[in-house]
């Protein structure tokens, strides 16, 4: 399980923060150990990545009007997600009283054969993977219930193929073969937008199913 983030420009996280990153579509990619899952395993700071991810850099005011929290407690959880390596602060910006957050550029890869042989994280790899389930399914519903013009409509989709059949060796190809694709549509961090291009969100779910047939 693979998750990008969409501000690239970014100066790469300490190494620290989990295992020795490597390398994923040209960007860094950190393998999540049990450390930085717990750190990152918390409803509201998988939230607050998410805002930062989509949307840039914010202060923890801002952060909290948004979310409907104290600025307080934001604040206490940006801290912790930095110490972890999952944010930075946006030097050069903002004051003393108003810290100015970001994400950092990294892809979070996380494995949960690493953690089979763990009980001590078995709570917080359940709640990690809940949350991101539900950040994907809010995603889609939100798109649903806003207005878009025709065009934008006509091209998005949400597509569901139910009769294949294959291999864990080929399951593995198609996903890997599915993200090659994305990056190829991926900008570089310096490239100038497009004036008509609007910021996409690609969801892509793959994984088998035990059949259910009359035993």
């Amino acid at each position: 399980m693979t998750e990008h983030p969409e501000h690239p420009e970014h100066p790469e996280p300490p190494a620290a923060a989990g295992r020795p990153e490597q390398q994923h579509g040209g960007r860094p990619e950190r393998r999540l150990d049990a450390r930085s899952l717990r750190g990152l395993a918390h409803p509201l700071r998988i939230e607050i990545v998410e805002l930062l991810n989509l949307d840039g850099p914010a202060t923890a005011t801002r952060l909290a009007e948004r979310l409907g929290q104290n600025t307080g407690t934001v604040s206490w959880h940006l801290r912790h997600l930095a110490e972890h390596g999952f944010i930075e602060e946006e030097t050069g910006r903002g004051t003393k009283r108003e810290r100015w957050w970001r994400r950092v550029p990294v892809s979070n890869r996380l494995d949960t054969v690493d953690f089979r042989d763990d009980p001590d994280s078995r709570g917080a790899l359940s709640l990690y993977l809940h949350e991101m389930v539900q950040q994907s399914f809010n995603r889609v519903t939100s798109y649903l219930g806003e207005e878009w013009e025709d065009e934008w409509r006509n091209s998005g989709t949400l597509s569901n193929w139910s009769n294949l059949r294959m291999t864990p060796g080929q399951l593995k190809s198609l996903n890997r073969e599915l993200t090659e694709l994305v990056n190829r549509y991926t900008p570089a961090p310096d490239a100038e937008a497009d004036p008509e291009a609007l910021p996409v969100i690609v969801q892509i779910q793959a994984f088998p199913r035990r059949p259910r047939g009359a035993e």
